[in-house]
């Protein structure tokens, strides 16, 4: 009768036992990301305005050799398929240049969402030129000329150059680079005729090497990383213009990091982590590791200025 009675409060153990561990692995299916995911592990995507591609790939890079059980895979894309991913909550964390509108955030607001901004890093839109080309300067009030149709040859910058019709191209239509432009000299119509587009910053950069008479805008962050093979090679194929700030028509300057930091250079911006977590996840480590001292100093070395750490400019003489 005793060996029975152990045998009834063993099978009923066992299903107690099962019971609870069909109740557990449930939820940990159900809720998997409270239970796999921290800061520090997991597995998650996110999105990535393609402007900046060269420099999420070093801090994933470095990110994930820190923490090895931390996987993140980025989607490259313009601009406006980075916010549209955002907004349908196909991905939990975005870069991009553009902060959400009130309405966005409005939106977000009414299912419980509250949007994270925290700023990383300033980049500059860059243009850049055929190395045939030997118009490498630009008055700021030219480019504005050239985005409003009213500049449509480089004859009509310099009488002397030996190029013709000028053939801007640019990224993408849905890109942040060609939005910055039209907000910046306000064209509310449609660009002008000779403005073309490609699909990414490197077609637009294999385009100009290509074609003597092209205009390129691209983002700097392609070609500021000096100890990037990637880069070089890129920067041996065109050149980039200098351009002169909106208020003194005398002095030129590059899309460089000290040029950045001042706004000599007028064509900057700054860079958002965007978050829409709603736990201290993966995408919350990445973005603190990004604005901290070694996500700061990736910035720095990849020739945009960053936005948390302090800058020392040092003048050098020669």
């Amino acid at each position: 009768m005793k060996r029975q009675s152990l045998k009834i409060v063993f099978a009923a153990g066992v299903a107690i036992s099962l019971v609870a561990t069909s109740v557990f692995l449930s939820c940990r299916s159900g809720n998997k990301q409270g239970y796999d995911e921290t800061p520090t592990r997991g597995d998650i995507k996110i999105c990535v305005d393609e402007s900046y591609q060269p420099i999420i790939d070093s801090q994933i890079y470095a990110f994930t050799s820190v923490y090895g059980y931390a996987k993140i895979t980025p989607s490259y894309k313009p601009e406006y398929d980075v916010i549209n991913d955002f907004m349908n909550d196909s991905v939990k964390l975005i870069v991009t240049n553009k902060q959400l509108t009130e309405d966005q955030i409005k939106t977000l607001r009414d299912t419980l969402i509250i949007a994270r901004t925290t700023a990383f890093a300033f980049d500059a839109l860059a243009l850049i030129i055929n190395k045939e080309n030997k118009d490498t300067l630009f008055n700021y009030n030219t480019v504005k000329n050239i985005f409003l149709g009213n500049i449509k040859t480089w004859k009509d910058i310099n009488p002397n150059s030996g190029s013709d019709k000028i053939s801007v191209v640019f990224d993408n239509t849905k890109s942040g680079n060609i939005r910055y432009f039209k907000e910046k000299f306000e064209i509310n119509s449609k660009l002008p005729e000779n403005f073309y587009a490609v699909n990414n910053n490197e077609e637009v950069i294999n385009f100009i090497s290509n074609n003597k008479n092209a205009l390129g805008i691209i983002s700097v962050n392609w070609i500021s990383d000096k100890d990037d093979p990637q880069t070089k090679k890129f920067k041996n194929n065109i050149k980039v213009a200098a351009v002169s700030p909106s208020f003194d028509n005398s002095s030129y300057y590059y899309p460089e990091q000290g040029a950045i930091y001042n706004k000599s250079y007028p064509f900057t911006r700054e860079v958002y982590l965007i978050s829409r977590e709603t736990f201290a996840g993966l995408g919350s480590g990445f973005v603190q590791w990004v604005t901290h001292d070694k996500g700061q100093l990736i910035v720095l070395k990849s020739g945009l200025v960053p936005s948390v750490m302090p800058v020392r400019l040092v003048q050098v003489k020669h």
